[in-house]
C-alpha cells in the first residue's frame, strides 16, 4: 500500500491504516456506466476501494457527455465499461477493475453480486432498480440506492442488515416514471447525489458514521434544501431466490456448458469454431486459427455468418455473455454449441498454469 497516496485519508482517526486496509479489501458493483457512476467511480478509486466492478452495456453517446463527465469527446461511439476502466486504471492502477459490458438480467445479476460486498445502483431505469433490490436480497448484500428526477435527487441504503428494501419505499412496480432521457437532467444533479452515494458506500466499508438504512435523503438543487425520511421495513416482502427465480424467468442450464480443460485438444481443430461474443479491444486476448469474434449486441444480425454443421464454443470474459449467446443460437436452430464456463479469464488461468498456449 502506497502511503502517500492515501496519506490525506489514513491520518483521519477515523480512517488509519486499518480503515485503509479494509477499503484495499472491499469488492464494490456499480451497476450502470452513466452520470452517477461518473461520480461514485472516480472517488471509490481514488480512496482505494481494492476491487470494483462495472456493468453496462451500453456505448458513449454525445448527449451523455454534459453529465457523464468521465469520457471524452473522442469516445463516443465506444463501449462505457471499456472507457471508464481506462479512466479509473489511469487514477489508481492499484484498483482492480472488471469491466463487465453486459445488461443486468435475471440470468446473470446473482452470479454477479455473490462476488462483491456492495451493490450501487448507478441506473435510471425502474424495472431494473426492482432487478438489482431482489437479486442483492436474494444474496443479502447491501445496495446503496440514488435516483434524480429533474432538480431533486434521493439516495438511501437498502437491505443493510435486514433492513428495509427498496420495494418498502416503492411497493407498486407499476408506476410510471420518466428517466433522464425523458425528463431532462443537469449534470451538476448526477455529480452531487453520486457522490453521496460514494460516500454510503465508504461509511460501511469503514463502519463510521450513520448509514442511510431506514431512511431516504431528498436534495433540492434549486433550493438547497434537504430532508430525510424514516422508512419502515415491510415484513411480508420476502424475496427468496425461487421467487426472483420464477419472477425473472430464470430457466437453469438452459444454456449447455462445457469447461475450458475440455476444449483444449479443439483448438486449431477444422470442424470446430471458438465464438468470442466480447466487444473489441477486451481483455484477455484469446487468438487461434478457428476463432472468431462477433459481440453478443451484434450476433443476431450477424448470425449468417456461422455454419450450423460445426461444433461452436461460445466465449466472452467470464461465461455470462456466452451463456446468452448460446441460448439465442439455439433459437435459431444451432444444434451443436456450448458455452465455454468462466470464458476468457479461465482460459488465461489455463495458461498461468502452463497447460497448452492459446
Amino acid at each position: 500500500m502506497s502511503t502517500s497516496r492515501y496519506n490525506r485519508q489514513v491520518i483521519l482517526p477515523e480512517v488509519g491504516e486499518i480503515g485503509q486496509q479494509k477499503l484495499l479489501k472491499a469488492k464494490v458493483l456499480i451497476i450502470g456506466a452513466g452520470g452517477l457512476a461518473s461520480a461514485i467511480l472516480p472517488y471509490l478509486v481514488a480512496a482505494g476501494v481494492g476491487e470494483i466492478g462495472i456493468v453496462d452495456d451500453d456505448v458513449i453517446e454525445l448527449s451523455n457527455l454534459h453529465r457523464q463527465v468521465i469520457y471524452k469527446n473522442d469516445a463516443v461511439g465506444k463501449s462505457k465499461v471499456l472507457e471508464a476502466k481506462y479512466m479509473a486504471t489511469e487514477l489508481n492502477p492499484t484498483v482492480k477493475i472488471n469491466a463487465i459490458s453486459e445488461r443486468l438480467s435475471g440470468e446473470n445479476a446473482l452470479d454477479l453480486f455473490k462476488h462483491y460486498d456492495i451493490i450501487v445502483d448507478a441506473t435510471d431505469n425502474l424495472s431494473t432498480k426492482y432487478l438489482i433490490n431482489d437479486a442483492s436480497c436474494v444474496v443479502n448484500k447491501p445496495l446503496v440506492y440514488g435516483s434524480i428526477y429533474r432538480f431533486e435527487g434521493q439516495v438511501s441504503v437498502f437491505n443493510y442488515k435486514n433492513g428495509p428494501t427498496y420495494r418498502c419505499l416503492y411497493p407498486d412496480e407499476n408506476s410510471q416514471s420518466l428517466n433522464c432521457n425523458d425528463a431532462g437532467v443537469i449534470g451538476i444533479s448526477v455529480g452531487i447525489i453520486g457522490m453521496l452515494q460514494a460516500n454510503e458506500v465508504i461509511k460501511m466499508i469503514l463502519g463510521i458514521g450513520e448509514v442511510l438504512s431506514g431512511k431516504i435523503l431528498v436534495y433540492n438543487l434549486l433550493s438547497n434544501e434537504q430532508q430525510k425520511y424514516d422508512l419502515e421495513k415491510k415484513e411480508n416482502l420476502v424475496i427468496d431466490k425461487s421467487a426472483f427465480e420464477a419472477k425473472y424467468k430464470v430457466i437453469a442450464n438452459q444454456a449447455e456448458e462445457i469447461t475450458a480443460n475440455a476444449i483444449l485438444d479443439k483448438i486449431d481443430a477444422d470442424e470446430v469454431l471458438f465464438l468470442d461474443v466480447r466487444n473489441s479491444g477486451e481483455l484477455p486476448e484469446i487468438n487461434f486459427k478457428n476463432r472468431i469474434q462477433i459481440p453478443l449486441i451484434n450476433l443476431e444480425e450477424e448470425i449468417e455468418k456461422l455454419n450450423k454443421n460445426q461444433t461452436i464454443y461460445v466465449f466472452c470474459q467470464s461465461g455470462i455473455r456466452s451463456k446468452r449467446a448460446t441460448e439465442l443460437l439455439k433459437k435459431h436452430q444451432f444444434k451443436n454449441v456450448k458455452s465455454i464456463l468462466g470464458g476468457a479469464l479461465a482460459m488465461k488461468e489455463l495458461i498461468k498454469e502452463g497447460s497448452k498456449a492459446f
